[in-house]
């Protein structure tokens, strides 16, 4: 049985009002995930910022830094660096005050020293434990396993199922 034309257009039309607000919706969340334009001086500060703020972790995201990262945070971030930068902070004294106020964390490429020996060896120390374990357990089970009896004569009836 075939569909009146009425309502193959009601159909077509419902399908193209809805494709419309699905791609109204998607470009408005694009709106809504875009990062504030900063006013930068001239280009070189603008590389500045972008090279410092890579360097520095989003203490949210902590997988991400604060030039990629969106959550407030990290934007809050990003403005506290863009105005220490606007008085004439240098790069060290910046990583510095953010250090000082969220500990090493806040960087990407924190120094080894005695409060970070775990960041940085943890993931190492972990692996060799789970490598001895998995040795030490396989190193069990074969002094455990029993020894085949070689003595029996094997049934050679010609059925292999």
């Amino acid at each position: 049985m075939r569909e009146k034309p009425t309502r193959r257009k009601f159909r077509n039309r419902a399908l193209g009002a809805l494709l419309q607000l699905g791609l109204l919706l998607l470009t408005s969340v694009s709106f809504a995930q875009a990062i504030d334009p900063l006013p930068f001086k001239d280009h070189a500060q603008e590389v500045r910022f972008q090279t410092l703020t890579r360097e520095l972790r989003c203490l949210v995201c902590q997988n991400e830094n604060l030039a990629d990262s969106n959550a407030d945070l990290a934007r809050d971030l990003r403005h506290e660096v863009f105005d220490l930068m606007q008085q004439g902070k240098s790069d060290d004294e910046i990583k510095q005050y953010l250090v000082d106020r969220y500990s090493d964390f806040v960087l990407y490429d924190p120094p080894v020293k005695s409060s970070t020996v775990l960041l940085w060896f943890g993931p190492l120390a972990i692996l060799l434990a789970g490598a001895v374990v998995v040795v030490v357990t396989v190193r069990r089970r074969s002094r455990a396993a029993p020894v085949a009896v070689q003595d029996e004569k094997p049934n050679d009836e010609g059925d292999d199922w």
